[in-house]
């Protein structure tokens, strides 16, 4: 395989510190597996637009496009108004890069506890497939009489044949190929909203007829979300719109441990995809080093199965899957029993000696111990773009 080039923002807040994280781990996966990749480091976000006001730079579009994948940290920052950057760097890189899928495993693992009643590892395991660049994040509308008394505002809700059966293409896909429990629900809001859901659901029953092996399902997504909390095991795949689908994946993160175990991806199936932990940019803990970099790595695991390493992801996921069981007190930031850079060195240590044969460990262990640094040694170094 080709050596892999994978573009790097850091972003904003505890970005950095989750980012710093990932890549230690990805460095760990790539040595256990033989995944030669090289990264460059891109100052987008918050800190730059309040210093230079450049939000995305088309310069930087531009070299995105050309990646074979992006890893976020953070967007988001308290001295600049909401939708600046969310708009000029998040929505603008998913639609710029076509990257028409969202997708949001909800997966709790043994130790992580769930605010659900009588629920464990068994009962929640399924992914939510999100339409990601269309609906009401495409930014149709506008204002009439801004600032005066009969103000109007418009948002548009904008869905295409096309973005529409694309997207539910690929969750059938991508349902089958999980061969879990083979169900697809679609969840929308047929009863209210009459014409983008009429689309959607003409458009799923129609696909449906290409996968028969895939049982189907509907649900309006206010009754989604009760059976998320009562009955997460009546889930394998959901697929849902823009916004329905943002909601839904906050739910979900929750009902899995919280946002400090939740990954998500921005898929181009043919394209580049852009990898993140779906928190925030949690300001309060910058520099605290006391933030929970799992869902930073869990993206890392997303961004290599997504590049063709099924086995370098497996790795990180088995790495997490020891710490969450044995070595976490908690998923939330300052409680975990261990400080930021603390997990990373751990799950970096059971990545490598799960890569290893069993009488390489004990060298393994010790490489470890004493930091990522060899690691990097056979990697490009790490570059960065103003």
């Amino acid at each position: 395989m080709k050596e892999a080039k994978i573009g790097v923002i850091p972003g904003d807040g505890t970005g950095p510190e989750v980012v710093r994280e990932g890549l230690k781990v990805l460095a760990a996966a790539a040595d256990s597996v033989g995944f030669k990749y090289e990264t460059v480091e891109y100052d987008i976000g918050g800190d730059r637009y309040l210093a230079t006001g450049e939000v995305l730079p088309d310069s930087v579009l531009e070299e995105l496009k050309a990646l074979d994948a992006v890893f976020l940290g953070a967007i988001g920052h308290p001295d600049v108004a909401p939708g600046v950057l969310e708009k000029g760097i998040l929505l603008r890189i998913r639609f710029e890069l076509d990257q028409y899928i969202n997708l949001r495993p909800v997966k709790l693992y043994e130790g992580v506890e769930t605010p659900l009643a009588n629920k464990g590892p068994e009962d929640i395991d399924f992914v939510v497939v999100r339409e990601n660049t269309e609906g009401l994040y495409a930014g149709a509308g506008g204002f009439l009489k801004k600032g005066m008394p009969d103000e109007v505002a418009i948002q548009e809700s904008i869905n295409t044949r096309r973005g529409a059966e694309r997207c539910i293409r690929f969750a059938f896909e991508y349902c089958r190929a999980r061969d879990k429990g083979r169900k697809l629900t679609l969840c929308g809001k047929t009863n209210v909203l009459t014409f983008a859901w009429d689309l959607w659901d003409r458009t799923f029953n129609e696909v449906a007829r290409d996968y028969p092996d895939i049982q189907t399902d509907y649900a309006h997504v206010d009754a989604i979300c009760m059976w998320m909390v009562k009955n997460p095991e009546w889930f394998d795949v959901i697929v849902t719109d823009n916004m329905f689908g943002d909601i839904i994946t906050d739910l979900g993160a929750m009902v899995q441990g919280g946002m400090g175990i939740a990954a998500g991806g921005n898929l181009n199936p043919e394209g580049v995809s852009m990898f993140e932990p779906i928190g925030g940019s949690a300001p309060k803990y910058t520099g605290k080093n006391m933030i929970n970099p799992l869902a930073a790595i869990a993206a890392v695991q997303m961004m290599l199965e997504q590049l063709g390493r099924a086995d370098g992801g497996s790795l990180v996921e088995q790495a997490i899957m020891r710490a969450c069981a044995h070595d976490l007190e908690s998923m939330n930031a300052g409680r975990m029993g261990l400080s930021t850079s603390e997990v990373g060195d751990l799950i970096v240590r059971y990545v490598l000696e799960s890569g290893v044969q069993p009488d390489e460990k004990h060298t393994a262990s010790k490489a470890a111990a004493n930091g990522p640094g060899p690691l990097a040694t056979e990697h490009k170094p790490e570059k960065e773009r103003s």
